[in-house]
């Protein structure tokens, strides 16, 4: 009979299952994904979703219209939420991911580039969320499947 747990390790002191994040590894995302929630929830989805002055001034700027910018706080309070939903938080990084992208084309399109570093800094703890909850989305993927 085999069991799936590692020995422990003398470097580490923890045991390791088989596929699975340690635990502290696993606190320590799960604190980044609420970290981010809060951040894509407050400072960033909440002047959109409100239609502040300095939101509106630059969807106006992006050209598009006010829907663009509801539609984008709408996007990144949905992902803020589904970031601390255990079976939704891989699915949430990658949807969150590609509004980076879209933040990241734009900051260099439209606004010179100005701030085109910062979509960038959040895209890279968001692809760790994705990697290390990958296990979740698989899961996540498979019930969709069964359903369909």
């Amino acid at each position: 009979m085999t069991t799936d747990i590692a020995p422990v390790t003398a470097a580490s002191g923890t045991t390791a299952r088989k596929g699975r994040l340690s635990r502290r590894a696993d606190i320590t995302v799960r604190v980044l994904q609420i970290l981010l929630a809060l951040f894509f929830a407050i400072p960033s989805a909440s002047p959109k979703l409100v239609g502040h002055w300095s939101a509106a001034e630059a969807f106006d700027r992006i050209g598009w219209g006010d829907w663009l910018m509801y539609t984008v706080g709408a996007l990144e309070l949905a992902g803020a939420v589904a970031l601390v939903i255990p079976l939704l938080a891989g699915v949430s990084a990658t949807a969150l991911i590609g509004l980076m992208i879209g933040a990241f084309v734009t900051q260099l399109t439209v606004f010179d580039g100005q701030n085109a570093l910062t979509p960038v800094l959040f895209a890279a703890p968001l692809a760790v969320i994705a990697w290390t909850r990958r296990d979740r989305t698989t899961e996540l993927l498979a019930r969709v499947r069964r359903r369909v």
